[in-house]
């Protein structure tokens, strides 16, 4: 049997995305992000910004830009999604108009910002499906939340249980400037956002939820985008400490930092591959390594880990390479 036969005992496989989640706003750094994507391969995604992106007045032209740069060649790996406006905004529609109908085949996800409930997303998808379906996509559309608001993390477990939903991101500023002074600034980074209680309980629930659904949860981002330690310690406590498996990037200079903080080291891997070898020659049964118990439970870890280092685009030991690229049966 397939170790993902084995292990998950046919239950789905937690969803696993690149580590970094890069966003470009203007055109001409959407354009040098899809070279850097060309030149690193699939290793980022990269999300363009109609939120925050465009200017007042052209919305409407903005979002016909992104759906050109989405069809054009330089759109290699399709891996760009896309943030619109909140389902609020009058743009919503237009832009999901616009774009799903424009680009639905090229689309890697959808990120609806500023949502308050499960419902209000439920109803988002299912204006998403209607442009796709009419634009001729056959497989559901992506979607990603963003978890900014009060509403939006009391329902974060319900959100991340909507199948449609494959990864839910932290908005660490607009959440605490929705506490209208009560979190102080300095919570919003570092050491700040990683100490104060309230930031702390609303990273640890979104996560929670994400891992309890086999949802991606992503971290938010660093503002300062002038020190590559500042990023690559706040990607290495959000993965540690907080169960994070992603990360915004908002500067092209933070996308390799947060890939190496997020990968699975050398020795993780070649520890994976010997347990992982061992339990496969033992049909997946208990075995002792090194004096330790390894079970399916732990199995299953290191099945992880194996996968993450292989998505990271890590040169894999030939053991490791013949057990993830080992053809799963169909579904």
């Amino acid at each position: 049997m397939h170790p993902s036969e084995v292990l998950f005992q046919g239950k789905r496989q937690p969803l696993l995305l690149p580590a970094c989640d890069h966003y470009a706003g203007s055109e001409k750094l959407m354009l040098k992000s899809m070279a850097l994507q060309q030149e690193l391969g699939p290793l980022f995604d990269i999300t363009f910004d109609c939120e925050d992106g465009a200017t007042a007045g052209s919305e409407p032209e903005h979002a016909q830009m992104i759906v050109r740069l989405l069809n054009d060649d330089g759109n290699r790996h399709n891996r760009i999604g896309v943030r619109v406006h909140d389902v609020a905004s009058p743009f919503f529609d237009a832009d999901l108009s616009l774009i799903v109908g424009g680009a639905a085949q090229r689309l890697a996800y959808i990120v609806l910002p500023k949502i308050h409930s499960a419902a209000e997303v439920a109803r988002a998808i299912k204006t998403i499906n209607q442009h796709a379906t009419k634009a001729g996509r056959s497989t559901p559309l992506p979607v990603h939340v963003l978890i900014e608001t009060h509403g939006g993390l009391r329902e974060a477990d319900a959100i991340a249980a909507l199948p449609q939903v494959e990864c839910l991101s932290f908005g660490i500023m607009d959440f605490v400037s929705s506490h209208y002074g009560a979190i102080p600034g300095a919570a919003m980074r570092t050491p700040g956002q990683f100490t104060h209680p309230l930031v702390v309980r609303a990273k640890l629930e979104m996560a929670a939820a994400c891992h309890a659904h086999g949802k991606v949860p992503s971290h938010n981002v660093t503002t300062d985008i002038k020190d590559s330690a500042v990023v690559a310690n706040d990607a290495q406590r959000a993965a540690a400490e907080f169960g994070f498996t992603r990360m915004w990037s908002i500067h092209p200079d933070q996308i390799k930092p947060i890939l190496k903080a997020f990968t699975p080291r050398l020795s993780e891997v070649n520890e994976a591959t010997n347990i992982l070898t061992e339990g496969k020659n033992a049909n997946w049964g208990p075995i002792s390594q090194n004096g330790r118990l390894h079970d399916r439970a732990s199995y299953r870890y290191y099945w992880t880990v194996l996968q993450r280092a292989k998505l990271a685009g890590l040169a894999l030991p030939d053991a490791a390479a013949a057990l993830v690229n080992d053809p799963q049966p169909a579904t």
